[in-house]
Formats: structure tokens, sequence, C-alpha cells
């Protein structure tokens, strides 16, 4: 599989330039082996991109302008696309390539849940299960925690109150008692 970029040489923008120079930069520094296509120097270039994009990625004016990202004959994208895969870690699936070994990419095919056999699909949503009661019964547990957190205090503050209103009562029966000898 060839990745083919399509690129204007001689582009009087500056926005086209970094980004053609974003797209190709990226691509080396994951290695991926590529082709420079250039639409300002071969007319052939220019047409078959512009016939091969397809029509709703196309802008309104109907002209794509590079970059223009392919895999064989396969559209994968403009830069806007190109970026969006970037920033979501999933550059190898936008350009239909298995990732490397050791990449932390999500395969495109487990992206759309093909690599799966129905036993290791059920054996995960059964894991899945296990995870989501494991998180409920943490839930529970920091609830039951709390109310029983909420519980203590307020004892506690019952407690001070008694403590608060016992003295005054105690120092009445003091006095009641002193009274009663008195007489």
């Amino acid at each position: 599989m060839v990745i083919k970029v399509f690129l204007a040489s001689s582009s009087g923008s500056t926005a086209i330039k970094k980004k053609q120079q974003d797209v190709v930069g990226f691509l080396e520094a994951l290695k991926v082996e590529y082709a420079q296509l250039d639409i300002a120097c071969s007319e052939e270039n220019r047409m078959w991109m512009r016939q091969n994009v397809p029509q709703e990625k196309k802008p309104s004016n109907g002209i794509p302008l590079p970059p223009q990202i392919f895999n064989e004959e396969g559209y994968c994208g403009d830069y806007e696309t190109f970026f969006d895969a970037k920033e979501d870690n999933a550059v190898f699936a936008f350009l239909g390539l298995p990732p490397p070994p050791g990449s932390k990419e999500v395969p495109v095919e487990e992206r759309n849940g093909n690599s799966h056999s129905d036993e290791e699909q059920a054996a995960d949503e059964e894991e899945l299960a296990e995870e989501d009661e494991a998180m409920e019964e943490d839930e529970d547990m920091a609830e039951v925690e709390e109310a029983e957190q909420q519980e203590e205090e307020a004892v506690e503050e019952t407690d001070e109150v008694t403590e608060e209103t016992q003295a005054p009562v105690e120092e009445e029966e003091e006095e009641e008692e002193q009274e009663e000898e008195a007489e």
C-alpha cells in the first residue's frame, strides 16, 4: 500500500505550504512510506487528484486544495481530517494502515469491531459487565461510608449540644438541693 500525498511545490499560499509541511513531517516522523505527487508540475497529477476526491469532500467551488491524502486509489482525506486523526491518535487508521507494534493506536479492524471472534467478543462483554458491577459496588460503598460519616457528625453535634445544655441543668439541681437543705 502506497500513501499518496498530493502537494503543490509552487504554492503562493503560506497556509497551504504549512499544511503540506505538517503532513509530510508527521508521516516522516512516523516512518510511513509515502509518495509526494506534485500538482503544480504535473497536469496529470492535478487532474487525478481533482477527479478522485469524493464529491461530498470537495469545497463549495469544487476544486480541492492540497494537501490531499490517498491510500493507493482510496481517498483518506484533506489536511483538516488528517489533523483530526492526528489529534485523536488515529493517523494509521486514517491512512488505512495497521499501527506499528507497540503503538497505542487501536487497529482499524478493532475500531470497526471486526477483529474479534464471537467468543472473544463475549469474553470482552463479560469483562466489561464485571468492571461495571465492581464500579457500582465501589459507588455503593462510598455512599454507605458517606452516610456513616454524616451520622457520626450528627451524633457529635448532638453530644456537644447535650454537654452545653447539661451544665446549666446540673447547676439548677445543685441550687435546688441547697435550697432544700437550707429549709
